[in-house]
């Protein structure tokens, strides 16, 4: 038996996977960082991908120098006009806008799946996805944000299923140690350089496929 046999759930991570709201999060935290002085940089970008909301804040702020600036009050401020500001843009999804093969790869699964993103539920209801997801973990209710495992074991647990019988999907690093961690199979979507610790990597989210999921597996 190989390891895709005895798989039985997905759980998905939102941005960069499902859809492309990755690009919302830049606009929206570019404000953020003009707002507290800190200039914006691809590296910056690159560096909040796969992290929480504060946490994400608190990079911004660090890269800045200005940690001493915002007290705990004015870090959840900034965070929730950050969130205002994305869930205005996220708000003109459509169907459209699902990435390239992930609606056919939705499609074979048949399965339960999984989301963890603050905003999912209502991202998946713009995408018209409602239908196939059994859950959706919200990351306030674990213990820590990625690269913790906690998200992604929440994931398997409201699935009732043990972490060996869940793939989960990442397109970022430190999605992938919350994966791994958790004991799941890692499936990375994006730069293999960039997600090396991934069990199984594709270029692109078009390249998504259970059969390629399984072929991959069953050559390591």
């Amino acid at each position: 038996m190989s390891d895709f046999d005895v798989i039985k759930g997905f759980a998905f991570d939102m941005d960069g996977v499902l859809a492309d709201t990755a690009r919302f999060h830049t606009i929206a935290w570019r404000k953020i960082a003009d707002e507290v002085g800190t200039t914006w940089t691809k590296e910056l970008e690159e560096g909040l991908k796969g992290i929480d909301r504060m946490g994400s804040l608190a990079l911004i702020i660090a890269a800045g120098g200005h940690e001493n600036e915002y007290d705990q009050t004015a870090r959840e401020a900034l965070a929730e006009k950050k969130n205002t500001n994305y869930r205005e843009l996220i708000s003109k999804l459509t169907p459209a806008d699902i990435l390239p093969g992930m609606q056919n790869f939705l499609d074979e699964l048949k399965l339960s799946v999984a989301s963890a993103s603050k905003n999912a539920p209502f991202i998946i209801e713009r995408l018209g996805l409602d239908d196939y997801f059994k859950a959706v973990v919200d990351p306030a209710s674990v213990s820590a944000g990625k690269p913790d495992p906690a998200i992604f074991s929440a994931a398997a647990a409201v699935l009732n299923l043990k972490p060996e019988q869940v793939i989960g999907l990442e397109d970022s690093a430190a999605g992938i140690k919350s994966i791994n961690g958790a004991g799941e199979i890692s499936v990375g979507i994006g730069d293999a350089t960039v997600l090396a610790e991934a069990d199984v990597n594709f270029d692109q989210t078009a390249d998504v496929t259970l059969n390629a999921i399984k072929e991959a597996l069953d050559k390591k």
